[in-house]
């Protein structure tokens, strides 16, 4: 069950939390708006530009269920800290690099920090916030956060790319998440003794970090190495064995590091798959859109970053109409309705990018596609915490999360190779019909997600009391509006 929080200490705990994700998401983002500036200056080509962002995801999605299983046992207010301060220091990391190793493996260390905190994160709200009404509540004000922090991390990396260097990206995280992490102790309280008999799993631990770290690797090296190479036929079978001796682990072990019980969860599953097509989709649009914006329409890094505010106050609206949709729709409703949207929106953008179209014809394509994301993102996650119990939040939170950060390393190397498809340069007009044909994928692979939602439940009607004055006031208890 849920720990009871004072009012005002759920309140201050949930701004932590939101923060941290705020962070998360401006480094996310961040990042591609200096993309062109780093390849230039770092020494990256066209095909291996893509690792800057999918070091990081690769490194997220190999180690999260181990984060996951760090913050059930050795305790999330821990976990949160080692986070942020290995985000913190590995993005000084990134910032004194000078050739495309140092960069790649700073990076990599940033996708360890993610995948330590976000489990940490979500597990927090999860036994913090009841679930209904004020959990769905959070995660929506958790998500607004994130969605803030994605289009503002564009604003904010244009100024800084413009003014100071593609290297002033990366120290603005080390105030924040060293900043965040102090405040960690004073807000969030002091984990419990460990439990005796709860062990770390380490042979599952071992074969899932090896097993989806070489397969995402594989995935993403394939455009560049060739998918019938030896290294990405070598590396895809690896990462298929070390994966399948990580379940034959789970199912045998006394503590498995994933309890296979779990995946009874229709909820979870669902979440799991959704979050996997989601990101593979929705994520990859801003790669696309600053592509666009800079290497076709010549914009600078500071107008990439305003082009990108629209989509930070219609993702924001998003969330805040998702909680507003998952109290009277459903779960299931909300997310088919957010993943729609989402695809009419990259259908949208993919026909505003012409050779003679200027910002305003790429709008609906925004708008659409924004505010489906926010719809979609917390409806993900109420999803994968439905029904989980207080000492498997974490690893559930880290299942979804693992599929979201596999799907957006996979569903980025596959689109940039469509995108790349009989194209010889990484500037100008003939760049179009690659981000089209992207977008136009994008847009129909995210209807798998919508097929996906509809194996959900229902919602059923809730009962009159469920609606009276005395049982909102009895929900809203548990958290600041």
């Amino acid at each position: 069950m849920p720990s009871p929080f004072p009012r005002r200490g759920a309140g201050l705990l949930l701004a932590l939390l939101a923060f941290a994700q705020f962070i998360s998401a401006i480094d996310y983002n961040i990042v591609y708006v200096a993309l062109p500036e780093i390849g230039r200056e770092v020494g990256f080509d066209a095909q291996s530009l893509q690792w800057v962002v999918s070091a990081y995801a690769v490194a997220f999605g190999g180690f999260l269920l181990l984060g996951g299983r760090a913050a059930d046992i050795v305790g999330r207010r821990r976990m949160f800290t080692t986070a942020l301060a290995l985000y913190g220091l590995s993005s000084l990391g990134g910032a004194l690099a000078t050739d495309p190793a140092l960069l790649v493996a700073a990076r990599a260390v940033q996708g360890l920090g993610g995948a330590l905190l976000l489990p940490a994160t979500l597990s927090l709200i999860a036994t913090t916030f009841t679930e209904g009404t004020a959990r769905n509540r959070a995660l929506a004000i958790w998500g607004g956060a994130g969605a803030a922090g994605l289009a503002l991390g564009s604003l904010l990396g244009g100024i800084l790319t413009n003014y100071f260097g593609w290297e002033a990206v990366f120290y603005v995280n080390v105030p924040l998440a060293l900043g965040a992490a102090a405040a960690a102790f004073a807000i969030i309280p002091k984990d419990a003794t460990r439990e005796l008999g709860r062990s770390f799993d380490l042979a599952g631990s071992l074969t899932a970090t090896v097993g989806f770290t070489a397969l995402v690797f594989a995935v993403v090296q394939g455009p560049q190495a060739g998918w019938t190479s030896a290294q990405t036929i070598v590396t895809l079978l690896a990462g298929a064995l070390f994966i399948a001796l990580f379940l034959v682990f789970e199912a045998r072990g006394a503590h498995p590091l994933m309890p296979l019980r779990l995946f009874r969860n229709r909820s979870l599953v669902a979440a799991m798959g959704i979050t996997f097509v989601f990101m593979g989709t929705f994520g990859a649009q801003y790669y696309f859109f600053t592509v666009y914006l800079q290497n076709v329409r010549g914009y600078g890094a500071l107008a990439t970053g305003l082009a990108f505010l629209p989509s930070a106050l219609v993702g924001m609206i998003g969330t805040k109409a998702s909680e507003k949709m998952l109290g009277r729709f459903g779960t299931r409703a909300t997310l088919i309705t957010g993943l729609l949207l989402g695809a009419c929106g990259m259908t949208a953008l993919a026909l505003g990018m012409s050779p003679d179209g200027g910002y305003p014809a790429l709008l609906p394509g925004v708008i659409l596609l924004s505010l489906g994301q926010g719809v979609a993102w917390t409806a993900m996650f109420v999803a994968a915490g439905t029904g989980v119990d207080a000492h498997h939040q974490g690893v559930a939170s880290a299942m979804a999360s693992t599929t979201q950060q596999i799907g957006s390393a996979v569903g980025l190397a596959i689109l940039v190779a469509i995108a790349n498809a009989g194209v010889h340069t990484d500037t100008g007009r003939t760049l179009i019909p690659g981000l089209r044909a992207a977008g136009f994928t994008a847009a129909a692979l995210t209807l798998l997600g919508v097929g996906i939602a509809l194996t959900l439940r229902r919602a059923a009607s809730p009962p009159p009391a469920a609606t009276s004055d005395h049982s909102r006031q009895r929900s809203e208890s548990d958290i600041v509006a």
